[in-house]
């Protein structure tokens, strides 16, 4: 058996969750403690007090899904279940960062409360929405965004064979979803977005969050993390503060890291934090592979058996 890690990104969050991970775990608390001693911000009261609406905010979504996985890496280092690669799902590359021990989990938090609050701060004025343009290639789904005529549109997350999100304002993703359908897609699913999130309209946040990753000290991966900008693993000379920085205005290759995990000998990828989305993507690159979930203290239970063979 070869694990894999996958780390939720913003959207998987859920009013309430991880509260019986815990009020079950001294060790969860703690990563929650620490969270709240770094960055200033009650993270526990947030994710298990806050409305939907309040929790969905970049500022709040960020730092407690953040927090949660972590908290759950806590228990399964507890009981000596590790993974040699990992992946996350746009924030989730912070998640992944912290494991693959680049940053410790106070530094890791005061970036990643920094980075939901200057993406917050710099979404551009404008009536966003994404796409879920499916059953198209990607290079048909690109050609659909290249074609729209009046306002913006452009990929911003290749999640899995035939799933392409793009993302801009309304006038664009009208006009897109005509061009993808006269291209063949199956379905154009639309819905209203924070923000133009991995594309060029978040350069001014892009830009920002450079300062604040260059006044950390960023220590090289000790495990294969694979990134979203080229779905590639980081390598020793790479300089990961453009690649953060790059990351908020690039589009995201899931897809291909998910391909890369598989081709590198992965058979078992465990999805943490809030969710199963990540899982049903991976579904949908291989069905020769285990999948697990792991979202609360009984799936974790669940994991920690499957796991270890008991």
């Amino acid at each position: 058996m070869k694990i894999g890690f996958l780390f939720s990104g913003q959207g998987a969050q859920s009013a309430g969750m991880g509260k019986d991970l815990y009020e079950s775990y001294e060790e969860v608390r703690k990563v929650y403690e620490k969270v709240k001693e770094s960055t200033g911000i009650d993270v526990a009261e947030i994710t298990f007090n806050s409305s939907e609406e309040e929790l969905a905010e970049t500022n709040n979504s960020q730092i407690t899904i953040y927090t949660m996985c972590l908290g759950i890496l806590e228990i399964l280092k507890k009981n000596e279940i590790a993974a040699g690669e990992v992946a996350g799902l746009s924030l989730g590359e912070y998640t992944a960062l912290t494991y693959a021990g680049c940053f410790d989990i106070e530094t890791g938090a005061k970036l990643v409360a920094k980075r939901g609050k200057i993406m917050e701060a710099n979404i551009p004025e404008g009536n966003w929405q994404m796409a879920g343009i499916l059953a198209l290639s990607n290079e048909d789904a690109e050609k659909a965004c290249k074609s729209v005529t009046k306002g913006f549109v452009v990929p911003a997350n290749y999640n899995c064979p035939g799933q392409v999100v793009a993302a801009g304002d309304e006038e664009g993703i009208a006009e897109l979803t005509e061009k993808a359908k006269e291209l063949g897609a199956k379905k154009v699913s639309i819905f209203n977005a924070k923000g133009p999130f991995h594309t060029e309209k978040m350069a001014k946040a892009a830009d920002i969050l450079k300062v604040e990753l260059s006044k950390i000290y960023i220590k090289k991966p000790v495990k294969k993390v694979y990134k979203n900008i080229d779905s590639l693993e980081y390598k020793p000379e790479d300089n990961i503060v453009e690649i953060l920085a790059n990351h908020t205005k690039s589009p995201v290759h899931f897809s291909e890291i998910i391909s890369n995990m598989i081709a590198d000998g992965v058979d078992t990828f465990v999805e943490i934090g809030p969710g199963r989305v990540l899982t049903s993507l991976v579904k949908r690159v291989s069905r020769d592979v285990k999948l697990i979930n792991i979202n609360n203290k009984e799936s974790l239970e669940q994991a920690i058996l499957e796991l270890k063979g008991e």
